[in-house]
């Protein structure tokens, strides 16, 4: 006999299907034709309908020992399953992920990771729907089946152990420079600089596949913030949190020079400044692979000429002036062809 509770009852309403069918081996209890009626769900008795196709399934059984269960079960996995959601919920609410896009994992222990599942909104997360997998992604606990990404995730604990945790999302201005394969210039802003520093860029490869791992495993240990091509940004940090810290301001650095590109101008930090920053990131304990370089070896290349080429990032539009405004309808024509022409010339930089 099968027993279909509550919990059994909102995986089945989160797979989208509209119509349960049961069997004479199953039984649902009150709490989970609660969830049936209030998800508008029709319930079916069928008695042709075999358990397996009745029956909410998310993965197979997990392949852990007693141990795992146990540690999977432990007060400190329990905070890190809540820090997880709660972090998702952040990363969903900001827009930085859409439908099922993301994922999130940290370090349990030496080869146990906690790990998010896969085909779940990051913003409606629940502790139970967490799992728990070995450096291999074979799955030990947890009755969710995990992110089909964790290979990426993995390439990044085995090459960087004070990774703590790792966060992977799709924002979307972040996500501008990744469709582009774009390296985002550095010496613009210096809470990326200490926080972060440079971002890295990796070429497209499909996600969750070896090859995106490859791509990642040399880049990881110099950098915690990288760029995957047509594929988002992954965060690797000292915590859940701090993980997600990076990609915030990833995110924030790129929109702000996306802006940046239609003003005037080509401020940057100064060459002589960056040993400031570089010190005070390096008292943190942060990793930086510009330690050894010396202020022109930083410094040489314009991060605006890099951005936008030696004609720089904007042309400037002439104000509007009342007192010069057309008069007439080919004065009218004149003035919008006049400014037809400036915004192309901007769009073909």
């Amino acid at each position: 006999m099968k027993l279909i509770a509550q919990k059994e009852a909102e995986a089945f309403v989160k797979t989208g299907a509209t119509e349960f069918r049961y069997n004479r081996d199953i039984r649902l209890t009150p709490g989970a034709k609660d969830v049936f009626s209030e998800a508008g769900v029709k319930v079916v008795f069928d008695a042709e309908v075999s358990a397996s196709e009745s029956t909410p399934a998310p993965c197979a059984a997990a392949a852990g020992t007693s141990d795992d269960q146990k540690l999977f079960n432990s007060p400190e996995a329990e905070r890190i399953k809540k820090e997880i959601c709660d972090i998702g919920r952040r990363i969903w609410a900001r827009e930085y992920c859409d439908g099922n896009g993301g994922n999130i994992s940290a370090r349990l222990g030496p080869d146990r990771f906690i790990i998010t599942p896969t085909g779940v909104s990051k913003g409606f997360m629940t502790p139970e729907m967490l799992s728990m997998v070995d450096i291999k992604g074979n799955q030990l606990a947890g009755s969710w089946k995990r992110s089909s990404e964790f290979t990426t995730h993995a390439a990044i604990y085995e090459t960087t152990p004070e990774a703590a945790s790792v966060c992977h999302a799709h924002p979307v201005h972040a996500g501008a420079f990744a469709i582009k394969e774009l390296q985002p210039p550095a010496r613009l802003i210096p809470e990326l600089e200490v926080f972060v520093g440079q971002v890295a860029v990796a070429g497209y490869q499909t996600p969750g596949s070896p090859e995106i791992a490859a791509s990642i495993r040399p880049l990881a240990p110099q950098h915690q913030s990288i760029i995957m091509g047509c594929h988002g940004v992954i965060c690797w940090g000292k915590s859940v949190e701090d993980a997600y810290f990076k990609m915030e301001i990833t995110d924030a650095y790129c929109r702000t020079i996306i802006l940046a590109q239609s003003l005037p101008g080509s401020a940057s930090i100064p060459c002589e400044k960056m040993d400031d920053l570089l010190n005070i990131k390096k008292s943190m304990g942060l990793p930086d692979n510009r330690y050894e370089l010396k202020n022109a070896e930083l410094c040489e290349v314009d991060p605006w000429t890099e951005m936008c080429g030696s004609r720089g990032c904007s042309t400037p539009v002439t104000p509007f002036n009342p007192m010069t405004a057309p008069q007439s309808d080919a004065d009218l024509e004149s003035l919008v062809q006049k400014l037809t022409n400036e915004i192309m010339a901007n769009l073909n930089k």
